[in-house]
């Protein structure tokens, strides 16, 4: 008997690309290289948030949000970050009809935007450490895109620390490695490996750059997460400084940080199968699905009985669903595990 084919196996990009869209994660956007995020695919992705949150709250990080577009000169005071992002911006050179007086990109990340805070917001030893996060979309005009992998809008959470000096500012970057590491292999089950990026592939701007790197099934890597040492590079380009106990005037050592919407992606790489959609429980939209099966229409009992047993789920905090629809088992049982449902109960 001939082996059945393994779509996995024989072409794994479009085994991808069908598995999220069997699952409903995501469609197609009119603008090149976006995507839209349809209610379950963005589901994970607050499942996700909700991990890192509680985590960056115990680190004493708090969010807060920058504007999207960025004056172009906030770029050219760092040579190296502009050239860096500089094929991937996307600008905004008009508004209301009327060209405007300086370009404004869309933000590729918000080191420049940041930075120009933190002049303004630190002056003392007393202000340090000033650490915040930020939850926000991207743009990065990709030429070659995939979902959730590689988009040209894509979202994700940028941390950024100013520090007194190069000791504390590194413990940071390499607390906020940790961190990621616990949650992509402790709640997304995905094994990385960590390490140090070589000066080739450093953020542009950076001292140092760290990253945890996911294998997937096709023996690629995928990016998971980085930090990002930044000495004082960017606090001499934006003139981040403090006054010390001393009464000198130093520059603050800064670091940076994220993870993004890539990680839905490389959970999909690393767990589905050829039945589809494979999710960690602890981010699934639906953790378990209830399906009456048999004569149930005409006995009420069975439907009761998977209401009470929902009710009693949900009261110990798990996201349930009833399937009462009139599609017939088999298709439910099939549409459920494409779904990447981590348990089904039959009743």
């Amino acid at each position: 008997m001939a082996e059945k084919a393994n779509l996995q196996r024989e072409d794994f990009s479009k085994w991808y690309i069908q598995t999220i869209q069997k699952a409903d994660l995501m469609d197609y956007s009119p603008v090149r290289g976006c995507m839209i995020f349809k209610p379950d695919g963005y589901e994970i992705w607050e499942h996700i948030q909700e991990e890192f949150n509680r985590r960056f709250k115990e680190e004493g990080i708090r969010n807060a949000y920058f504007p999207m577009l960025i004056p172009e000169s906030f770029f050219t005071k760092e040579a190296d970050h502009i050239e860096g992002f500089a094929p991937e911006l996307p600008w905004v050179t008009e508004a209301a009809g009327e060209k405007l007086e300086e370009r404004l990109a869309l933000r590729p990340t918000s080191e420049t935007m940041i930075g120009t805070a933190f002049s303004n917001w630190i002056n003392s030893y007393r202000d340090l450490p000033y650490e915040i996060n930020q939850w926000a979309n991207v743009f990065r005009w990709e030429k070659k895109t995939l979902p959730f992998l590689r988009t040209s809008e894509f979202l994700w959470q940028e941390g950024h620390t100013a520090h007194a000096d190069e000791e504390d500012a590194r413990r940071r970057t390499m607390k906020m490695l940790e961190v990621y590491k616990e949650v992509v292999e402790g709640v997304l089950a995905v094994p990385v490996y960590e390490g140090q990026k070589t000066p080739s592939e450093r953020f542009a701007g950076a001292v140092d750059t760290y990253s945890i790197e996911a294998m997937m099934k096709d023996g690629k890597a995928v990016q998971a997460g980085t930090s990002h040492y930044m000495g004082t590079k960017f606090a001499e380009a934006f003139d981040i400084k403090y006054l010390t106990k001393e009464n000198e005037h130093v520059y603050a050592h800064t670091t940076s940080w994220g993870v993004s919407t890539r990680l839905i992606g490389s959970l999909i790489m690393t767990h589905g199968d050829e039945q589809g959609l494979v999710l960690p429980p602890k981010v699934a939209p639906t953790q378990v699905v209830l399906i009456p099966v048999g004569p149930w229409k005409k006995n009420p009992a069975i439907l009761e009985k998977l209401e009470e047993l929902q009710k009693e789920l949900k009261a110990a905090g798990l996201r349930v669903k009833i399937d009462d629809t009139d599609n017939s088992p088999g298709f439910k049982f099939n549409e459920w595990e494409l779904r990447g449902v981590p348990m089904r109960i039959e009743c």
